[in-house]
């Protein structure tokens, strides 16, 4: 059974219309995250690289951003996120290897705090239906932690480019299925 709610409406009118852009961008990141699975180490790096240089832009406008703020805590408080978001940048920047292994640290830090929080988050909603999907979210982040953990520092040359690689191709499905489905419906 589909619903047809949408059918008619200026969202499902501008989506149709733009159908084609969807498809091809969905047959773009589809491709994107082939080659990522396939050359995981590149996209590792490039991924790094790419964080890095974020880091680094983000830390300069913070640092010159601070300057505009009035009261010494929030001065000083936007000046220190600012210079410690661009020495990260230049890290990441002037040492891809290394920072992969750092961010691959992190992600399997995120990981397992995000998995402890859906847990409980789940045994807290229960009663009400879905719970259990909440629980296996939970379950699968911390399982994910436990992987990082255990490859860790060798996985980290290519964990990060096969979480990309699986990202733009679930991405790229995504759009692909939309704008087929939005041009069928027309």
């Amino acid at each position: 059974m589909s619903d047809t709610s949408l059918i008619g409406t200026p969202f499902h009118g501008k989506l149709r219309a733009s159908s084609t852009q969807l498809l091809i961008l969905g047959v773009i990141m589809l491709l994107l995250g082939v080659v990522a699975l396939v050359f995981p180490m590149i996209s590792t790096l490039v991924a790094t690289l790419l964080a890095g240089w974020t880091l680094l832009f983000a830390g300069v406008l913070t640092f010159i951003g601070a300057f505009s703020i009035h009261g010494t805590g929030p001065f000083f408080g936007a000046m220190l996120t600012g210079l410690i978001s661009f020495a990260a940048g230049v890290f990441l920047v002037f040492n891809p290897l290394h920072g992969a292994i750092a961010l691959t640290l992190l992600l399997g830090v995120i990981f397992l705090f995000q998995g402890a929080f859906e847990i409980v988050f789940a045994f807290e909603a229960r009663p009400h239906p879905g719970w259990q999907w909440m629980l296996v979210s939970g379950v699968a982040s911390i399982v994910m932690a436990a992987f990082v953990a255990a490859g860790w520092p060798a996985i980290s040359l290519v964990l990060l480019g096969i979480l990309l690689g699986i990202n733009f191709i679930t991405t790229g499905m995504g759009y692909i299925f939309i704008s087929r489905a939005a041009k069928a419906a027309g």
